[in-house]
């Protein structure tokens, strides 16, 4: 049993270190004036083949999807664990960080990864300006988004 739980904690490690090295350190910290419309595009991550298989132009309604998903957090997330039913996810800088509040805790938030797994509810991971990764449930429909990136189609 120990060493399942290992194994799950490892996976969860090397997932969001895959994530990290899609992130650009010197965009989380550009000026607010500069980042009126991100540079920074929509991506997609192929799970499976650990590579982002799509990047598309960051516009204002991929800004309002993460923003709503943001605004609906709900708490934060039991521990993720691996496994086959993730197969995507989505990565959203925003233009200016977003302030969250979870519980006791405020997030300054400056990008949103979307895990979508199947028979699973949807899950956002956010960073803090620490680098320090949290899970977070929220309620917000995510089916507009996932229609218009595309995948899975």
């Amino acid at each position: 049993m120990r060493i399942r739980l290992y194994h799950h904690v490892a996976a969860v490690v090397a997932l969001m270190l895959l994530l990290v090295t899609m992130m650009n350190p010197s965009a989380a910290h550009a000026a607010d004036a500069k980042a009126k419309t991100p540079s920074h595009p929509v991506q997609v991550f192929d799970v499976k083949a650990e590579k982002v298989v799509k990047s598309v132009d960051n516009d204002r309604q991929y800004q309002k999807f993460a923003r709503s998903w943001l605004k609906s957090v709900t708490g934060f997330a039991p521990q993720l664990k691996s496994d086959d039913s993730c197969l995507y996810v989505y990565r959203v800088p925003l233009n200016k960080p977003t302030k969250v509040k979870v519980s006791q805790t405020e997030l300054n938030v400056r990008e949103v990864f979307l895990f979508n797994c199947a028979n699973k509810p949807p899950l956002l991971l956010v960073f803090d300006d620490q680098r320090r990764p949290y899970l977070l449930l929220f309620s917000a429909d995510i089916a507009p988004f996932v229609k218009k990136i595309g995948i899975p189609s």
